[in-house]
């Protein structure tokens, strides 16, 4: 198969059918952007997709696609990590999949630390179904499902992940998709598991958290200076919320999921003969 050579050859024949002017268009424009960069074949892709608008995002990329169930795409795609390592395995999710119905899959996967790279598009409201309340939706923010204001304190994905021990930490923008470009290819790049969770705004259900918002509040870690070795300082420019940092907040190498396995060492499992993983297995086991 030919080496892909414009981004074109990322997308299929159907054009998305989001909103005018959503932000899915700006993180679309960049996944394909950074794949095209990092000259990863289409057939060399598997990008597993949660419920919700970003998940219909599984009909214009075109590499292997599986959509899961509700909140279930990290698993799928950690057990598609484990079986094929030839592949660049990648979830595409939203912030009520991820961090609502999802939560408890988020912070086992950062444990486990699979080779795969999850970006959420995180809008702060469910969209999909007509803007309810997100888990990453503001204090006091109104929608349909609290109309007296949200209750509940937002989470903070950022936080969240370097807390629990994730690997890579990032946020971008859908806004600046050559910002989001660079930060999903070191987010590819990174051997373990990834978080690039993504600024969307959603033109139709969030006039809160516009385009414009964002613009006056996004600063870009780099002019910061900021270390992202530094897990005490990731820490607290996650915090910050006059300002809403972008980049990599954290990153640091180490054992992934398939480390842990002997039988995955030598070559991708799809790729070994049943004698092969049997004995290999065994091996494990007595190690």
């Amino acid at each position: 198969m030919p080496a892909p050579h414009v981004i074109q050859d990322y997308e299929t024949s159907q054009f998305p059918t989001w909103c005018p002017g959503c932000g899915n268009f700006g993180i679309w424009t960049a996944l394909k952007q950074a794949l095209l960069e990092l000259n990863i074949e289409p057939h060399k892709t598997v990008i597993v997709f949660g419920i919700g608008c970003s998940g219909n995002e599984s009909n214009f990329v075109k590499a292997y696609g599986f959509h899961g169930l509700h909140g279930r795409a990290l698993p799928v795609a950690e057990g598609v990590a484990l079986a094929n390592s030839g592949l660049t395995t990648i979830v595409v999710g939203g912030d009520g999949d991820g961090y609502g119905e999802g939560m408890a899959h988020f912070i086992h996967t950062i444990r486990a630390n699979p080779n795969i790279t999850y970006i959420v598009h995180d809008n702060q409201v469910y969209s999909l179904t007509k803007g309810q309340t997100s888990p990453t939706s503001e204090h006091g923010f109104k929608t349909p499902s609290t109309p007296f204001g949200n209750p509940d304190s937002p989470v903070n994905p950022i936080t969240l992940a370097i807390t629990a021990g994730a690997g890579f930490v990032a946020r971008g923008f859908a806004g600046d998709a050559g910002h989001l470009t660079g930060l999903i290819k070191a987010a590819i790049q990174h051997r373990g598991f990834s978080l690039v969770d993504v600024f969307q705004p959603c033109v139709t259900f969030n006039g809160t958290n516009t385009f414009k918002w964002f613009y006056g509040k996004v600063v870009k870690l780099e002019t910061l200076k900021h270390d992202p070795s530094n897990r005490d300082a990731a820490w607290k420019q996650a915090q910050n919320t006059d300002k809403l940092p972008i980049g990599i907040f954290y990153q640091k190498d180490g054992p992934t999921l398939a480390d842990e396995f002997p039988v995955l060492a030598k070559e991708p499992l799809v790729d070994q003969s049943p004698t092969t993983r049997k004995i290999g297995g065994l091996l494990g086991k007595m190690g």
